[in-house]
């Protein structure tokens, strides 16, 4: 016997257990439940809404799934099943794909058995799922990680140029934006900023955004939504609607 299931400080093991064949999820937990006090079976669920509430409830040390209940893919709800911050999941899966296999290991399952292993084998797994560790076989180790390694020493997007603006000079595309058919000192007066200060600005968005004039700053500032089109349009319509100014 374990000396650590002695210890109250340590306690079972606790599997919740989904699975949506009656007698598998029978010859589970009877499998589980006959290694008390080392594990035991904290609770069952034969659909995905009842596996859920039973996760979010009973916060199980290891959550012992098949991905296929009743046509529904447990791998879209692996990252809500271990929302809890608590469980562990350990996939047991008739399914052999590897696409979808090493999905359920980015959803966040630690380790996959496939039905046909041995009694022995799925405790071994739940004990060691339980202690942190893995249990994946090489090829989706090799897979699984290879794949990461590579997404995160692929090369990075080159920023948009208007990242670069700041808060202020946002400020002051929109208003120019806005007001596309006045002159710079009115642009200026609406900021309550001196021409001067406003040419600076201009100077420093055409220089950030690749652009020689407002008309190509306007262009840059709709195409990339910089500026809301509703706003141009009521502006638009607000000028047009001046006597006289058809």
């Amino acid at each position: 016997m374990n000396s650590d299931a002695n210890d109250p400080g340590i306690g079972p093991i606790r599997v919740l257990l989904v699975e949506d064949h009656q007698t598998m999820l029978w010859g589970l937990q009877k499998l589980v439940d006959a290694e008390r006090p080392r594990m035991e079976v904290a609770g069952t669920a034969r659909t995905c809404p009842e596996a859920l509430e039973r996760a979010a409830q009973l916060a199980p040390d290891v959550i012992l799934l098949d991905l296929d209940l009743n046509g529904v893919s447990m791998i879209d709800f692996l990252p809500e099943l271990l929302a809890n911050g608590l469980s562990r999941a350990l996939v047991l899966t008739a399914a052999h794909e590897t696409e979808t296999l090493d999905l359920a290991v980015r959803r966040g399952a630690r380790g996959i058995l496939h039905k046909e292993v041995s009694a022995g084998q799925v405790l071994k797994a739940i004990e060691k799922i339980h202690r942190g560790e893995l249990w994946f076989d090489a090829a989706t180790m090799d897979r699984v990680f290879g794949q990461l390694l590579r997404s995160r020493n692929a090369p990075k997007p080159e920023p948009a140029p208007h990242e670069a603006l700041t808060a202020r000079e946002r400020a002051i595309i929109s208003a120019a934006v806005q007001h596309s058919g006045s002159a710079n000192h009115e642009v200026a007066q609406r900021l309550f900023i001196s021409e001067h200060t406003l040419r600076n600005h201009l100077t420093s968005i055409y220089r950030k955004l690749n652009v020689n004039n407002r008309l190509e700053m306007y262009v840059y500032a709709m195409r990339h939504g910089l500026v809301q089109p509703e706003h141009v349009r009521q502006r638009e319509g607000t000028v047009s609607g001046r006597p006289g100014s058809a």
